[in-house]
């Protein structure tokens, strides 16, 4: 990985993006083991994840996993799904946190030396485009080893370094200790799609929170 020790980096993970890369590789994100690698190469200085929420349910298999991070060392931006019907009668959720993710990397580029964006979402490569002019390197973490690739060309061309996720998927995978994988599904299409089981379900015993080490 391009970092150098004492360089001030700042992660923005696109919750929806990372999670539908990591499962088309076929693994889960360990999130202490990946806040882990950056602050051993780097000097972290924050690290925000974005996902949105749907409300008014019961149980949302998601919560446990926001409540988790927000107790250990990253910073949670959070918003509500918008739920509207499609012509064809089937109800749709829009949950797309672009805005949010961008505005907080312009605001925090002053403060970092180096921006780690997770998500491969073509429509960011003005936003890295727009960091790189204020003098900030700019690392995009995704994969082209999926099928199709869940990275665009032009993002993945515009970023200083390209850091493909398969390759460090031993560092940040969870370990399952035998249990059987779940199926693939992407979470997201663009900036809408039907939301099934949010990020499908969360184990609670793997998000007591705890405070970060580091």
């Amino acid at each position: 990985m391009h970092f150098y020790p004492q360089e001030k980096t700042g992660l923005f993970i696109d919750g929806a993006n990372l999670y539908s890369a990591a499962r088309s590789l076929g693994f889960d994100i360990d999130y202490r083991k990946l806040l882990s690698v950056f602050a051993d190469e780097s000097h972290l200085i924050r690290a925000f994840y974005y996902t949105a929420l749907i409300e008014n349910e019961e149980y949302s298999p998601i919560r446990p996993l926001v409540d988790w991070l927000d107790y250990n060392g990253y910073t949670m931006v959070t918003k509500p799904t918008k739920e509207y019907t499609d012509a064809s009668g089937r109800r749709k959720i829009k949950g797309n946190m672009d805005i949010e993710l961008a505005i907080d990397v312009l605001e925090m580029a002053e403060h970092l030396d180096h921006v780690v964006l997770f998500s491969g979402d073509g429509d960011f490569r003005r936003l890295v485009e727009a960091v790189q002019r204020k003098g900030v390197r700019v690392t995009v973490v995704s994969t082209v080893k999926s099928q199709p690739p869940m990275i665009a060309d032009e993002l993945r061309r515009q970023a200083d370094h390209f850091l493909e996720l398969q390759d460090f998927q031993e560092k940040i995978a969870r370990s399952h200790q035998g249990r059987p994988q779940r199926p693939q599904q992407s979470r997201f299409d663009d900036d809408e799609e039907e939301f099934e089981d949010d990020y499908e379900n969360l184990d609670e015993a793997e998000v007591t929170p705890r405070r970060p080490k580091y």
